[in-house]
């Protein structure tokens, strides 16, 4: 899966997708989907992902094809076809993870060798027959091979991968007004009906062997009309038509999987691929190819001695072009056959029994000549299987043999040498040294040559021994933008799983903190000046303060915490003269700090406590107000209109004849109670 260079300005450069997939960098782009190179940080590996274009992710038909194409893919497992490891959505955009594969596409391949040789053709075109039967096995149909699609790993692997347009065998309904795939692949019944099955992909697999053995696609034009027509009408030519020298085999193979008529073609790519290999005749077919044994057979028959030469009693002088004849055998007469006059046996010139006429005795001088250079071949042969024997011994399993280089990161250096030498290779004298992220500082970080590598037997390997990983300088995390610390941090540490919590102290998206571990357990990278390379670093990131609910009815501030991720608790009552009835008087969360998910309890105003108004009758006036404003209740006093009253105190004299509201009536702090007196 080639990488392509990274758009700086791509927005997914950087991004975690669903809390799990750190976007690396950009390697190809197409009609449906980009793809990425991707980290998954949970499982810690390099991984592709596929993300659908934002234009497409609206149109509800394009969600479902490409949906399609991660369950499609994701039901098959074969060696030659890319894994597809998950698929899910986020923010409305669908994408696909997959096995990242490092290398070249075909058409890379092509673009630089221009054709490839027959070998070549053959060890790719087996290679993807192979991953395809395991999807036609599957019910699958493929739908778009095409040299782009067909993957060569760094490592000398071969993938198919990209079933964009696969669909299971049976739905195999016309697509509509536009025909899918590459239409330089397309098949005459996707041309003609935009139907396909099995077949449709051996005849791109046709086109493609055609392409790899010539360099270049059989049918060209200006539109794709053109491209189209040609392959609804027209026959593939041989390849050796274009390329002297492709081998007539190829040339059959060719024009058998890219027969116009589906049922001319291959079942299915294990039938192709059972007749490369050997293993099933083909069945029908004007390309059928057979051995026919000859009706006769040419042989030299024996002399049968002096009783088989003609009779003096026939008068008639010997046929000199009967002598030494050759017999043309029915096949299954065999030796035997009776002679006439019309079946002359073999003649011998000359009166003496077992001596050969002149042709005769050349044929089996010729003979003993032959007899003599065979055996002469034979022991050659012999002598040269023995020394070829002994060679490959010598340089196979014997001494002078190849032989790979085990791995050994890890390991001690006792331990390593005694791998070494367990292939018969020896150890360096030297060692070499280098940081290493992975491996304990003192142990084999890695060996020179690499591990896998073949060599000779008795070879001196290197150990290169690891140093630890290499300590960066860390920027400045706390308070910092949640986007910049990862931008910082993202190339030289294993970012994990960020935390997200509420905080007062901190805006929203700010790191509150960030911890790493070592070997003495955790770091507090926010006081911490430098850190191990690819070290874990896990941020602490605001969401800014809890949501004040005090003063909110119960609706609205289930709405407001639901809004920022938390939940509303229990609510209990209370009587406050403060606060309305119906209004939160206090909220406190359940955790601290407070995360997504965490409750929030409240407690919900009932409004002033009620009161019972008490029995003031008798009371002098201002002993019933003191008893009514402790209760928390404003008291009337009428004015009193008798002239006497200018001379004393009459509210510390007079009684309190009745109330109102009366005694026992239920009143609340802060109403007004009228005092009734006599004068």
């Amino acid at each position: 899966m080639p990488q392509m260079t990274t758009n700086a300005t791509d927005p997914m450069i950087g991004r975690m997708i669903d809390r799990r997939y750190r976007v690396r960098s950009r390697i190809a782009r197409g009609g449906m989907a980009t793809v990425y190179l991707a980290t998954d940080v949970r499982l810690e590996r390099r991984v592709a992902i596929k993300i659908m274009h934002g234009h497409l992710a609206d149109d509800q038909a394009f969600r479902e094809r490409f949906i399609q194409e991660a369950r499609s893919a994701a039901r098959l497992s074969h060696p030659n076809l890319v894994g597809v490891y998950d698929q899910g959505a986020e923010d409305d955009t669908a994408y696909i993870v997959m096995e990242y594969i490092p290398g070249i596409t075909l058409r890379d391949l092509l673009q630089e060798h221009h054709a490839l040789t027959p070998e070549q053709a053959t060890d790719i075109l087996r290679a993807v027959l192979a991953g395809l039967a395991s999807a036609h096995r599957a019910g699958i149909v493929h739908r778009d091979l095409k040299p782009e699609n067909v993957l060569l790993a760094d490592d000398g692997r071969i993938k198919l991968g990209d079933f964009g347009l696969a669909r299971a065998t049976t739905a195999n309904t016309a697509t509509g007004a536009a025909l899918l795939g590459t239409i330089a692949y397309l098949s005459p019944e996707l041309v003609t009906r935009g139907a396909a099955d099995s077949r449709s992909d051996i005849y791109a697999l046709g086109i493609m062997l055609y392409e790899m053995l010539t360099g270049e696609q059989p049918y060209k034009g200006d539109q794709p009309m053109q491209i189209a027509y040609q392959h609804a009408n027209d026959t593939v030519p041989p390849p050796s038509a274009s390329v002297p020298g492709v081998p007539p085999e190829l040339d059959e193979l060719v024009a058998w999987a890219t027969a116009r008529n589906p049922g001319d073609r291959p079942a299915d790519a294990r039938e192709m691929l059972d007749h490369m290999a050997g293993g099933a005749p083909r069945a029908t077919g004007q390309y059928r190819t057979a051995v026919l044994r000859p009706e006769n057979a040419t042989a030299i028959l024996p002399s049968d001695g002096p009783a088989s030469q003609t009779p003096a009693s026939f008068g008639s002088a010997p046929d000199d072009d009967a002598t030494d004849a050759t017999t043309v055998l029915d096949r299954g007469a065999g030796a035997t056959a009776p002679r006439g006059r019309n079946q002359p046996g073999p003649r011998r010139t000359g009166a003496q029994p077992g001596v050969l006429s002149p042709a005769a005795q050349r044929l089996a001088d010729k003979s003993a000549k032959r007899r003599k250079r065979g055996w002469i071949v034979l022991a050659i042969v012999v002598l040269l299987a023995i020394v070829g024997g002994t060679i490959g011994w010598v340089y196979g399993p014997g001494p002078l043999g190849n032989v790979r280089i085990p791995e050994v990161a890890g390991k001690s250096i006792t331990q390593a040498r005694q791998l070494l030498e367990a292939q018969g290779l020896r150890t360096a004298t030297t060692t070499g040294h280098r940081f290493d992220a992975v491996v304990a500082k003192g142990a084999v970080s890695t060996t020179k040559p690499a591990a896998e590598r073949e060599v000779r037997k008795g070879t001196a390997i290197q150990l290169v021994l690891s140093n630890g990983p290499r300590m960066i300088a860390l920027p400045a995390i706390v308070g910092q933008p949640e986007s910049t610390v990862t931008a910082a941090l993202d190339d030289d540490f294993e970012m994990q799983d960020t935390r997200y919590q509420f905080s007062a102290d901190a805006a929203k998206d700010t790191v509150i903190a960030a911890t790493g571990r070592d070997a003495s357990g955790t770091v507090d990278l926010g006081t911490a000046t430098t850190y191990a390379e690819r070290g874990p670093v896990t941020l602490t990131v605001s969401l800014g303060p809890v949501p004040d609910v005090v003063g909110s009815t119960v609706d609205d501030a289930r709405t407001t915490l639901t809004g920022v991720g938390l939940e509303l608790g229990t609510q209990d009552a209370k009587y406050d003269d403060q606060v309305p009835a119906g209004q939160i008087i206090s909220a406190s969360a359940t955790d601290d700090p407070a995360v997504q998910g965490t409750t929030i309890d409240v407690v919900v105003s009932k409004g002033p406590a009620p009161i019972t108004l008490p029995d003031v009758h008798g009371k002098t006036i201002n002993d019933a107000t003191s008893t009514l404003e402790g209760l928390g209740l404003k008291v009337s006093v009428p004015d009193c209109t008798n002239i006497l009253c200018g001379f004393y105190d009459w509210k510390a004299t007079l009684p309190v004849q009745s109330t109102d509201p009366g005694a026992g009536t239920t009143v609340h702090r802060g109403d007004t109670i009228t005092l009734a007196y006599e004068q």
